[in-house]
Formats: structure tokens, C-alpha cells, sequence
């Protein structure tokens, strides 16, 4: 599972960056709430997993967090969100 939240969180981080392209602004709509349920499912990960290393999780979680602030503070600018 935690190799799942890894790979959500570089997946939600890179639809960001191509979010950031000039007229594919709109891809945040997609994007935040893919980057929320990564967000979430890392953090029943993080909460439920017994071994000492969850580095895997504890990056998804911190991925999928950056992917979506950044990406809502990329709506607010574009005008997305009013």
C-alpha cells in the first residue's frame, strides 16, 4: 500500500506541473480531487501501517498535499475559482 500512495502522489504531482501549462489550467478540476483521495488513502496508510519505516506514504501524503494547494492556488490565479 505504501508503494500505491508513492506512486498516486508522483502521478497527482505530475498532472500539476502539466496543469500549469498555459490553456490546460482546466486540468486541476481532474486533478485536485485525484490528488484528494491519494491524500486521504496516505493518510489511512500512514495511520494504520505498524512498521517503523512509511517513508513511501509519509512522500505520497506530502505529493499529493503539494499537488493540491498548489493546484488550488493555480485556480485562484487563473481565475478558476472566483
Amino acid at each position: 500500500m505504501q508503494v500505491l500512495c508513492l506512486v498516486w502522489g508522483i502521478l497527482a504531482v505530475l498532472g500539476m506541473f502539466v496543469a500549469f501549462f498555459p490553456c490546460l489550467g482546466a486540468l486541476n478540476w481532474i486533478n485536485i480531487p485525484f490528488s484528494l483521495i491519494g491524500l486521504i488513502l496516505s493518510i489511512i496508510v500512514v495511520a494504520t501501517t505498524r512498521e517503523p519505516r512509511k517513508g513511501a506514504a509519509v512522500a505520497g501524503l506530502v505529493l499529493c498535499a503539494i499537488a493540491v494547494l498548489l493546484g488550488g492556488l493555480r485556480l485562484i490565479m487563473g481565475g478558476g475559482i472566483f
